[in-house]
């Protein structure tokens, strides 16, 4: 039986800057594979892994990376200047870190199949988007339309840029905006919520996916409401504290919900107004 405790060596195979502020860790075991589930994956889009060294702590990470890829799991890090995240930001190609997990319950891949898909972000909350897109894009003809809303301070801080690359070709309708004008920039300037107007979509067969922090996905699911997408079909990944990934320290709390053991990802109705 696998001890959830544990912490996996791994080690640091690729580092990527995505922006002045964000790297992208790429780790990979000593010439083995990680651990499948039962529907071939090493973790389920939407779950999180807890990255850390012994001595500093560790700190909750949404894959980005593909599911299904074995070889490797991919982090996106912001330096936020908290201890761990600055050991990461330090870390070089060929040095080792300790992760646990994955943990928690990700997006609802089976009701998913056969709908159009509404994926909405902004920054640092695109990872657990980016897992469940290349998902999607493994098995494109078992879903209907895919639109991913994404939204950035500005041109530099667009993370995953190769990634919305790849995206494209399999039909998965990109739409990028930033906060501001910027120079050379002519995609679209405002808030993502701005961005559902570019949509179209079957409303009583779609399900809408988000991962930001709690005013976006607040402001979203307005818009998404009066479109036909109810709040049960809206399934928010929230971002939390979580420290022991088993629901024992309480950092998480959402109302009456662990984040780490009943999310992280949720029915909108079952955190709407939650106070934290």
């Amino acid at each position: 039986m696998k001890n959830i405790y544990l912490p996996q060596s791994v080690i640091v195979t690729k580092i990527i800057e995505q922006s002045p502020t964000v790297k992208l860790f790429r780790f990979e075991k000593d010439k083995k594979d990680f651990e499948l589930s039962e529907g071939e994956m090493v973790f389920i889009p939407g779950q999180f892994i807890l990255v850390g060294k012994v001595g500093y702590g560790e700190a909750p990470f949404g894959p980005l990376s593909s599911p299904y890829e074995k070889r490797h799991i991919e982090i996106a890090v912001r330096n936020t200047g908290g201890i761990v995240t600055k050991l990461l930001h330090s870390l070089k190609e060929g040095d080792e870190v300790e992760i646990r997990g994955p943990f928690g319950n990700g997006f609802p891949l089976d009701f998913m199949i056969g709908k159009d898909i509404v994926a909405a972000t902004g920054g640092c909350g695109i990872p657990p988007i980016s897992s469940l897109l290349d998902l999607i894009m493994e098995n494109r003809d078992k879903f209907g339309r895919v639109y991913l809303l994404y939204g950035a301070k500005s041109p530099e801080e667009v993370l995953l840029k190769d990634k919305m690359e790849e995206w494209k070709k399999e039909n998965i309708r990109v739409i990028v905006t930033i906060d501001k004008p910027a120079p050379g920039w002519t995609g679209h300037v405002g808030f993502v919520t701005d961005l559902v107007k570019e949509i179209e979509i079957d409303a009583n067969n779609a399900v809408a996916t988000m991962c930001g922090p709690g005013p976006m996905t607040d402001a979203l699911e307005k818009i998404l409401r009066p479109l036909g997408i109810s709040d049960r079909r809206i399934f928010v990944s929230m971002e939390r504290k979580m420290q022991c990934g088993v629901g024992k320290c309480q950092h998480c709390t959402t109302g009456s919900k662990y984040v780490c053991t009943d999310g992280p990802v949720f029915n909108y109705d079952e955190v709407d107004k939650n106070v934290d």
